[in-house]
């Protein structure tokens, strides 16, 4: 009897340990069943909004290619990590090196996919030479990432701040310049409805192989009203480049952009950054720090040494004058300030003359090695042509001292005082 009673305890025992674990296995696959579902759920949503954005032409790429690329997003192809994700370089299959933008995660995943869509959507509408081309996307395993074509130079910050490289030379800062603004009066003047980008600043502009232009970056992008001057929304964007009107009543415009332009003027200008807390406290903002210095005449104590503007007339002349379009691309009151394509144009007048002053010193250069040549010349065919000659040479000084006095004539403005370094 006791035997019969023992067997039987253990024959419950061992019954209610199967129903148990049978209990907790079909628990586990309810979970799992629900979880796949879910996720299922949300990348076809995912994917039903990516068919339903139109004029998206952009490849899909699947994740493992990407984390194949970027060797599990491993921190020696880390380029940066900014508010909004981190930048990795990547080869992918056919050897075309880019660079992927892993979209940070955020609580709220429905923001996440708006920005990626928004910026998805913004870059595949828009074809100019200054502005990041957009290659691709992946969508799988609820993660976000962009694929664009790579920067090997980097970004204007780093060259300012010598992280790369020895320093840019006023040209080619100024040309720099010159390319970003015609690409954000891009975005203002030409698209329909314009595109405010609200982000501009000097890690947003990209190097390529020859130094050229690109401007990145369209994850806070908004399009512009046609019928308004300005549009309502929280401010977003990065502290020492924010529009003070649009931090203070919430609108955003197109003079939004021009002031981040106008920081930007100044750090290619002094070479310091936007904002710098190792400054005294009332030098931190690099925008007030210029303005003050500007307002006093006493632009030469913020100039970066690196750019020697003293070397020749044209760069201190040319230092000046973007100076000058930099302090009106700061003025508080967005009404004050010229448009994008105004900046544009100024730029564009300043290199200009460089040009100019370029092929007049080819123009001499050539002039002068015609003189070697006739000297080279037997001399009695030189006595033969003795009037013919010296009629030339007449010419070529009057020339000569007319392109000394046209260079001589360039001068800084008179409202920035005097710019020379002592």
């Amino acid at each position: 009897m006791w035997c019969l009673n023992y067997v039987l305890n253990l024959v419950s025992i061992l019954s209610a340990a199967v129903v148990g674990a049978s209990l907790i296995v079909c628990i586990g696959l309810i979970i799992c069943f629900i979880r796949r579902r879910t996720i299922s759920r949300s990348r076809s949503r995912v994917n039903r909004q990516f068919c339903e954005a139109k004029g998206i032409t952009i490849p899909i790429y699947a994740y493992k290619d990407i984390e194949k690329a970027t060797n599990g997003f491993s921190d020696k192809q880390r380029l940066g990590t900014g508010a909004y994700g981190t930048v990795y370089s990547g080869k992918l299959h056919n050897g075309e090196w880019v660079a992927i933008k892993r979209i940070k995660d955020r609580s709220n995943g429905e923001n996440k996919i708006d920005q990626v869509m928004n910026e998805i959507k913004l870059l595949s509408s828009v074809s100019h030479p200054n502005l990041v081309r957009l290659l691709g996307c992946s969508v799988d395993r609820d993660e976000q990432i962009l694929v664009y074509e790579f920067m090997p130079n980097g970004t204007l910050s780093q060259h300012l701040q010598k992280e790369r490289g020895n320093g840019l030379p006023w040209p080619v800062r100024l040309t720099i310049a010159m390319e970003t603004a015609q690409a954000i009066a891009y975005l203002h003047s030409v698209m329909n409805p314009p595109i405010y980008h609200r982000d501009v600043k000097s890690s947003n502009i990209l190097l390529d192989y020859s130094f050229k232009t690109k401007v990145a970056d369209f994850g806070l992008s908004r399009l512009g009203i046609m019928e308004s001057s300005h549009i309502s929304t929280a401010p977003q964007g990065t502290p020492g480049y924010l529009d003070p009107e649009y931090h203070q009543n919430f609108h955003l415009s197109d003079k939004s952009d021009v002031y981040s332009f106008g920081v930007v003027l100044i750090e290619i200008i002094t070479g310091f950054k936007a904002l710098d807390f190792s400054r005294r406290h009332s030098e931190v903002n690099l925008a007030s720090l210029a303005v003050d210095r500007i307002k006093k005449g006493c632009l030469d104590e913020i100039i970066d040494p690196f750019l020697e503007p003293n070397k020749d007339q044209w760069t201190i002349s040319s230092i000046n004058k973007v100076a000058e379009l930099a302090f009106r691309c700061l003025a508080f009151h967005s009404e004050m300030r010229p448009s994008m394509s105004e900046v544009a144009g100024e730029l564009e007048q300043i290199m200009e003359v460089r040009e100019k002053m370029n092929i007049r010193i080819e123009s001499e250069e050539g002039s002068n090695s015609s003189s070697s040549y006739v000297n080279m010349i037997d001399e009695e065919e030189v006595k033969d042509d003795e009037s013919d000659k010296k009629g030339l040479f007449d010419s070529m000084d009057s020339t000569k001292d007319e392109r000394v006095c046209d260079s001589s004539s360039l001068s800084s403005s008179g409202i920035l005082g005097s710019s020379s370094r002592k």
